[in-house]
């Protein structure tokens, strides 16, 4: 592995194995995430997504983010408002010194939550096609992010390292092009670096070839643009910081198909 995946990778998947569709219980889950901590990908392990009534059951040793206002102190927790400006409501009831996400629409301005010190996360896809955001409507969310110096998390639908078609409920389901993980993650460094334009962005959230992104050991080039493994690493730190998954090993297993790992 080259020293600029890891940068990409580094901390990336919140591993939320209690919820749709894996839906594990709290043990099976828990044993999950202790053995992926404990693996050879454990640097690209997040933290434990758990639900504001559950956090009395996780381990206290966990990095852990919560579903909901906590009912103490932790270090992150997500929180799905309909508009950015409600933030400041639900923050009056909440416990001070939460790193907070609030959870609003794709097509949502993010820019009132940048006067509040929160973060936005936004969703990436569901059950039906139709919860999968455009390409278009994402990189205008990420721009606006990165204008308003907003950091940001992503959930649902980033199973897949690049943009590709997958059925959403087994083979006789219906199928739905799922957003990449990487496509997102570099499209959000480009315009967090400011070098980049929208419409960069939003080349890079399209590209559904592998091969189009190359990871060499001190950077990784796509699109006849170079970023180091350095600057990477200052994007994923200070604003594109992680996607919840209710699966660790299907990205890990992605990336290894394509021998990226």
């Amino acid at each position: 592995m080259t020293k600029t995946l890891h940068a990409l990778l580094e901390g990336l998947i919140d591993y939320a194995g209690m919820f749709p569709p894996a839906t594990l219980d709290m043990p099976a889950a828990a044993a999950n995430y202790e053995s992926y901590l404990d693996g050879e990908y454990g640097f690209a392990v997040g933290r434990f997504i758990v639900p504001a009534a559950r956090l009395s059951e996780a381990d206290s040793s966990w990095k852990v983010s919560v579903i909901g206002v906590p009912p103490r102190w932790v270090e992150s927790c997500e929180i799905k408002i309909d508009h950015a400006p409600q933030a400041a409501a639900v923050l009056s009831g909440a416990p001070q010194g939460v790193t907070t996400y609030f959870e609003i629409p794709v097509g949502e301005d993010p820019k009132p939550l940048s006067t509040m010190g929160v973060r936005a996360k936004v969703r990436l896809g569901g059950a039906t096609p139709e919860a999968f955001p455009s390409c278009a409507e994402l990189a205008r969310f990420l721009q606006a992010c990165a204008t308003a110096n907003v950091p940001f998390k992503a959930t649902a639908g980033l199973h897949h390292p690049v943009r590709s078609t997958h059925p959403l409920n087994g083979a006789d389901g219906p199928s739905a092009m799922m957003h990449g993980f990487v496509n997102v993650f570099l499209a959000a460094a480009l315009l967090w670096h400011r070098g980049s334009t929208e419409a960069d962005a939003l080349a890079t959230l399209e590209e559904t070839s592998p091969d189009a992104f190359r990871f060499e050991e001190n950077c990784v080039t796509w699109h006849g643009r170079s970023m180091t493994a350095s600057q990477l690493s200052s994007a994923r730190r200070k604003f594109a910081i992680s996607f919840g998954s209710c699966s660790f090993e299907e990205p890990i297993r992605d990336l290894q198909k394509l021998n990226w790992l």
